[in-house]
């Protein structure tokens, strides 16, 4: 399955008949087992719906880097984001991918 960010965006969680995604470098999985992290008021909900991945590679929850974008990212960053990808892995589904 490929969405497109728009249509990622409908899985953030706020609505309960439909599943909670989070994307990290494309790949879309199914995060709704993490419901009290993804979902509304968990620690991680602005994730929800979108492609996190610079986010995570900053260690951050700041809305400007929730985006896609790895560009700039240092090295360090970029194993960062590579370690996150694992724990998504090895816990979630992958569902789909986001079309850019």
């Amino acid at each position: 399955m490929e969405l497109t960010p728009q249509q990622l965006s409908q899985y953030n969680g706020t609505d309960p008949s439909k599943p909670i995604y989070v994307a990290v470098k494309g790949r879309v999985y199914d995060v709704t087992s993490g419901k009290s992290f993804y979902g509304p008021g968990g620690p991680y909900a602005m994730f929800a719906g979108k492609d996190a991945s610079r986010a995570l590679a900053k260690m951050s929850k700041n809305d400007d880097d929730i985006s896609p974008s790895l560009d700039g990212l240092s090295d360090k960053e970029i194993g960062v984001l590579n370690d996150w990808e694992n724990k998504f892995q090895a816990k979630y589904p992958v569902v789909a991918r986001v079309l850019n």
